[in-house]
């Protein structure tokens, strides 16, 4: 009968995890963490894994976790999330001076799962399957001044979703040490609306903003390490490579290299140190590379610096050139590499009971020019505060839970039309992102 009930959550789980939006923007787009009890560590878990979701940070992890299956979800709500205009623009975005317009979709589910296995030469095999991150913007045009929408074509935003498949292995060198690999099949769709009015840019107006799904599937890898390197010290270190995805045809005219908008590569590093008997300290540094994908990085001035000639009322005869919106140096979000600092606590009360702490902080990815485009990816958050618990149920079953809180951060910068289309000397808009996120996650394990 247990059988059948864990095979049954199994196949709802992955189910609700390939069908669910996904859109936990945390650390620009991806999550600050994957398992419930590595979230009560503001994600840090590089060192010191505990469940069958350490995969998704360390492969090295699973050779320590015994065989187990982990499954949950999470309660996500990234809100507010708004853009803000001082001043008038000349062209985009729409809005009046002062007033915050809030997006929409305040709420979403995003399932997990994962399970490990010992074999009998002592190889670990685990799958793991999670939302690896995502992006949802939603402006209705009712909400903007005149009802014209953000950028003047209606509802405008974006909504990106990613989901791994990650099938791993690990085995340990001896008692303390482990090395691990990873296999990840990802895949991702995303949708755009209320950018026509951006055509006047685009080599591919006809594939800009075509509001239907369009999808990506990709394949990579992803190494790690970790062991005990003195009584009471845990070292890890990771490597996840870029991940090549297929190329959107349905946003051709919208992501640079005619659609491409692969998935970046990322390392993490870590250390675990034991404080008295029943405690532990662990800290992580993850650095994702936001400029190994030019739709992510390249800046919005390719518009305007004589990259893309646009059409006539931008004053270009155009739209063409490489630095066009679709271009092989296609304007894209302007993103920068993100250097994220992770420390959490945590400690036994009794052989019940568990309780996690933990703070994450980095700098947020988007530079003050680049405000304009990233109203559809406020991705501005710096700071996370977590917490979390465990409470084992018989000698088999534990339940889990963890906290997070990301605190309001903005960005607010000049608008980078105003100064080509405004007579010389006039005041020139300015263009504000601001965001918030919390979220609640929940877990079931059942340890063989």
């Amino acid at each position: 009968m247990k059988s059948v009930i864990k095979k049954s959550l199994l196949a709802a789980t992955v189910a609700g995890i390939v069908a669910s939006p996904v859109a936990n923007a945390t650390n620009g787009f991806f999550s600050h963490g994957y398992s419930t009890k590595e979230k009560g560590l503001a994600g840090a878990g590089t060192a010191y894994s505990q469940d069958a979701m350490a995969a998704a940070t360390n492969p090295a992890g699973m050779a320590f976790v015994g065989e187990r299956l982990d499954l949950g979800a999470a309660f996500f709500s990234p809100s507010p999330r708004s853009y803000t205009v001082s001043g008038t623009p000349a062209a985009f975005p729409n809005g009046a001076d002062g007033v915050e317009v809030e997006s929409g979709e305040d709420f979403f589910v995003i399932p997990y799962f994962g399970t490990n296995w010992i074999m009998a030469n002592g190889t670990a095999l685990g799958l793991s399957i999670y939302g690896n991150g995502g992006m949802n913007t939603d402006y209705k045009a009712g909400d903007t001044p005149g009802g014209a929408g953000v950028f003047g074509d209606g509802d405008a935003g974006i909504n990106l979703e990613q989901v791994f498949f990650n099938i791993s292995f690990a085995k340990k060198l001896n008692d303390k040490h482990a090395v691990g690999a990873s296999v990840i099949l990802a895949g991702q769709r995303f949708v755009a609306k209320g950018l026509s009015n951006f055509g006047a840019f685009s080599l591919d107006p006809a594939n800009l903003s075509s509001n239907q799904h369009s999808y990506g599937y990709g394949a990579g890898l992803k190494f790690g390490y970790q062991g005990e390197v003195s009584d009471g010290v845990r070292l890890g270190v990771s490597y996840q490579s870029k991940i090549d995805m297929s190329e959107y045809d349905e946003y051709a005219g919208l992501f640079a290299e005619g659609g491409d908008f692969d998935v970046p590569s990322t390392y993490n590093i870590g250390v675990a140190i034991d404080v008295g008997s029943s405690g532990v300290i662990v800290a992580d540094i993850q650095r994702i590379n936001y400029t190994d994908v030019a739709s992510i990085s390249n800046p919005i001035q390719q518009l305007i610096n004589g990259s893309c000639n646009p059409a006539p009322a931008f004053g270009g005869t155009g739209p063409a050139g490489a630095g066009c919106l679709g271009g092989a140096a296609g304007a894209g979000f302007g993103w920068e590499d993100m250097t994220i600092f992770k420390i959490g606590y945590q400690i036994d009360i009794n052989e019940k009971h568990t309780f996690r702490v933990g703070y994450s902080h980095a700098d947020q990815p988007i530079p003050e020019d680049q405000t304009l485009f990233n109203i559809l990816a406020p991705a501005v958050i710096e700071d996370h505060i977590t917490a979390g618990w465990t409470m084992k149920v018989g000698d088999s079953q534990e339940f889990n839970l963890s906290g997070m809180y990301a605190p309001s951060n903005s960005v607010k910068g000049d608008n980078p039309f105003d100064p080509i289309l405004l007579p010389p000397g006039s005041p020139i808009s300015q263009v504000e992102i601001e965001m918030a996120q919390w979220e609640v996650q929940v877990g079931w394990a059942w340890k063989h």
